[in-house]
């Protein structure tokens, strides 16, 4: 019994500190987006990785960042609202 509180108390401490980690109310789109915006900050903090995305866009790296930097803000559109049945 000790051990499944312990591991519960991990988990908790483990959501407040890493909020992509999601909780229990975490829908799917906060998830995803969650997903996609660690995705794109990690592109963004990449020089490398950031270079590359722009030669395949064939774009300038600044155009790319900028465009990674306005996808974070909704990055998988707006919720779907739910049907009430």
């Amino acid at each position: 019994m000790a051990d499944k509180l312990r591991a519960q108390q991990q988990l908790e401490q483990l959501q407040t500190r890493y909020v992509g980690v999601g909780h229990a109310d975490t829908t799917k789109h906060e998830w995803v987006s969650n997903v996609h915006r660690d995705s794109l900050a990690s592109y963004i903090g990449h020089p490398a990785m950031l270079e590359h995305f722009a030669v395949a866009l064939n774009e300038p790296r600044e155009r790319v960042r900028l465009q990674f930097v306005d996808k974070m803000i909704q990055p998988c559109g707006p919720p779907k609202e739910k049907e009430d049945i």
